[in-house]
């Protein structure tokens, strides 16, 4: 299994636990966030499902910009090999 070393920035640590914390982001936005903090500083990667989610939100129009950003540092922290 090909290890993905990429790990989730300090700023977008900030932007997703300040995401976790509005009442008014979207449950995607909150789900994004969460994976993003729980890979930050650690050498965990993104499982399948929320793989799968994070490039749905990539592939959509309907989202914003803070949200893409946590769904494009969670895919980039997917395995390798899928």
């Amino acid at each position: 299994m090909a290890r993905n070393t990429n790990r989730t920035s300090k700023s977008l640590a900030s932007k997703a636990s300040k995401t976790l914390r509005n009442p008014k982001a979207s449950a995607t936005a909150k789900s994004l966030a969460g994976s993003a903090l729980s890979q930050s500083g650690t050498k965990k990667q993104t499982g399948a499902s929320m793989e799968a989610k994070a490039s749905k939100v990539l592939g959509s129009t309907k989202y914003g910009k803070s949200t893409r950003s946590l769904a494009g540092s969670v895919v980039s922290q997917s395995n390798k090999a899928r």
